[in-house]
């Protein structure tokens, strides 16, 4: 992890320039709209782990051929939305911590502490939400980067900037050296040039990756309480795991989300014109190359191994580039767009995010499960796009009629009671 800065001479020679506070001092409208699209997004990619198997995220057409309309249908949420919502979610993350922290900061508070309750909250969450009903939760990860991104966030814009590029690449390039010789070898299979050797590594690697998937259509088929079970038994510890492998991606794009609040871009103050070139010339770029890895992917009919490797931690730059077209475009767009009924919709939805992602993941899990529908294993990537308009409808429709009625979502609102719970009690008169 990187290192921490502590004392009040560290406070006071890094202490960041104030945030702009938005119009009437009050939300941050931008990023309710943002982070709105966001949570919409994130289901598009995350349905392939709820219908099973889990390695549908990395390729259609493993561990049997698909045919072209779900290669398609995949290749669709390839191109537009992996990777990119999840940055868009991360930058929108490290954002409102900053965003919470220098508030607090102002008002002679100390934000540190409040958001250290906040995300080892959230840890509790994460494992429960882990536990009971999704592998793939992000919250748990999301928590130990936030603790991290305390530590840095005093730091100069330049500074954060170059910690996250020196993690993203020294992360890469391992990755890389690492895989290389693996995905090498799936070519040359391929193409039936491989040695012997080369095979025989291939072929272990995908025998693994078949009894996964019968381990998990076995599980996923099961009831409620043998899958929290088995989750307990058999991987206590894959939280740990996915955090050891996942931080290298979040936490740069939490640090780029502070020192983009810092700079007004959420808030507005940039000029248009720099938005709109942001916009277009990050988001087609950052397509752009999408496009060419969909091409080469796609040709060899997704090779797993190889789709592995790029999805680690390889496509990091054309992911970062899409999402900040995305969000360039929507705070453009944001003016007119949060007068619509969609926009006012989005904002909610955005606003009530942490119980939109529970909520879906309740609502897939009942679905695809077998204690639910038992659909799991059952519908392709084309199929997967219907059960995503059903979960996107659900969260545009009860996010703004839920926020008509309540200030805060349900867990929103169970979170701040339970981060704030030591604090009241402290200030409560002793009783007999």
């Amino acid at each position: 992890m990187p290192k921490t800065i502590t004392g009040e001479h560290a406070r006071a020679v890094h202490r960041a320039p104030e945030t702009p506070p938005p119009p009437g001092g009050g939300r941050i409208v931008t990023l309710d709209l943002i982070r709105g699209v966001a949570i919409l997004g994130i289901l598009a990619i995350n349905v392939s782990g709820f219908a099973g198997p889990a390695i549908g995220a990395l390729s259609p057409d493993f561990p049997s051929p698909s045919n072209f309309a779900n290669e398609a249908a995949w290749g669709f949420g390839f191109l537009f939305f992996e990777g990119k919502m999840r940055a868009l979610f991360a930058m929108l993350f490290g954002a409102g911590i900053a965003l919470q922290c220098e508030r607090m900061d102002t008002a002679g508070r100390d934000g540190d502490v409040i958001q250290v309750r906040r995300l080892s909250w959230l840890m509790v969450f994460g494992t429960l939400h882990y536990l009971l009903l999704w592998w793939g939760d992000i919250l748990f990860v999301y928590a130990c980067c936030g603790l991290a991104l305390l530590f840095l966030r005093r730091l100069s814009g330049p500074v954060l900037l170059g910690i996250a590029a020196g993690i993203s690449l020294t992360a890469t390039a391992i990755d890389f050296w690492s895989t290389l010789p693996l995905v090498r070898a799936e070519e040359a299979v391929r193409l039936g040039t491989a040695s012997l050797s080369q095979q025989q590594d291939v072929f272990a690697r995908l025998e693994l990756y078949r009894q996964n998937v019968a381990a998990q259509a076995l599980l996923y088929h099961s009831d409620f309480t043998d899958i929290a079970l088995t989750k307990l038994r058999g991987d206590p510890f894959w939280l740990f795991r996915m955090t050891a492998h996942a931080w290298s991606e979040v936490l740069p794009l939490m640090l780029i989300g502070v020192v983009l609040l810092r700079g007004g871009f959420f808030s507005g103050t940039w000029p248009r014109r720099r938005i709109r070139a942001l916009g277009l010339g990050a988001g087609a770029t950052g397509l752009a190359l999408t496009s060419a890895v969909l091409w080469w992917s796609w040709s060899r009919h997704f090779p797993p191994i190889a789709m592995a490797a790029l999805l680690g931690e390889g496509l990091f730059v054309p992911h970062l580039l899409t999402a900040l077209g995305y969000a360039s475009l929507l705070i453009l767009a944001a003016p007119r767009l949060t007068r619509t009924d969609l926009g006012r919709r989005l904002m909610a939805t955005g606003r009530v995010a942490f119980s939109n992602y529970i909520g879906t993941s309740l609502l897939m899990c009942w679905l695809f499960y077998g204690w639910g529908l038992g659909l799991y294993g059952q519908v392709g990537p084309l199929g997967q796009w219907l059960f995503v308009a059903i979960g996107c409808a659900a969260m545009l429709g009860w996010s703004e009629l839920w926020l008509s009625r309540f200030q805060r979502g349900p867990l929103e609102l169970l979170w701040r009671s339970l981060v704030l719970q030591k604090r009241l009690k402290n200030r409560l008169p002793a009783t007999a």
